[in-house]
């Protein structure tokens, strides 16, 4: 049976058998068993990573440095909380940073953004995923909303289902209207300033 690791753009973690493209963690969440006990996160700095890194190896959930965790792409990852690795994806991060920068003025360090973030990503005192309204019209490329029950990537004229193993057909994007949008709403103004997430191939983009 597949470990339970990948991580729902609801930020949820569950088990199954679909392979993700990018891996990260919240810091040592697992059991000597390989299994995860009841925390889901024991710092804020919830990265994503790359799955190759200087071609080193390792089984998951194995010693205690940190539960491997692993997204569909960058926008589920983002969706869910995290943000790019600044030592793995140091590209990304740096971008991330200046996509922040130039919506709020201010560059900040990676303990500034991990603080804001976990804020706007979990409601204080559960493991409730925080969600926020905003103009579906307003949404950015990368956007990950609930649309009729369901985790829905965002394109410039399409919302994509989600499944941990893909994307599904897409949809015509609604022109109007308000959205339930999963995406911390710091993460959302990253995007908003033109930063494009990896996005898993069978989104067709």
């Amino acid at each position: 049976m597949p470990l339970q690791n990948r991580v729902l753009p609801t930020g949820e973690i569950v088990s199954d058998p679909a392979r993700g493209t990018l891996t990260g963690n919240r810091g040592i969440i697992h059991r000597d068993d390989r299994t995860l006990g009841t925390a889901r996160w024991s710092h804020h700095a919830w990265i994503c990573c790359t799955l190759d890194w200087q071609g080193r190896t390792r089984q998951v959930m194995t010693g205690r440095k940190w539960t491997e965790l692993f997204f569909l792409d960058e926008a589920v990852a983002f969706a869910a909380g995290h943000r790019p690795c600044g030592y793995c994806r140091r590209d990304a991060y740096n971008r991330f940073a200046d996509a922040w920068a130039a919506h709020t003025g201010t560059r900040p360090k990676a303990p500034q953004m991990d603080k804001v973030l976990h804020a706007a990503r979990v409601i204080p005192r559960s493991r409730t995923q925080r969600v926020h309204q905003a103009p579906m019209a307003d949404l950015p490329t990368g956007a990950i909303i609930d649309h009729a029950g369901r985790a829905h990537l965002v394109s410039d004229q399409h919302l994509h289902p989600y499944t941990p193993a893909g994307y599904d057909l897409a949809i015509d994007r609604p022109g109007t209207g308000m959205a339930t949008v999963l995406t911390p709403a710091p993460t959302l103004a990253v995007l908003a300033q033109a930063y494009r997430p990896m996005i898993h191939p069978t989104a067709g983009l």
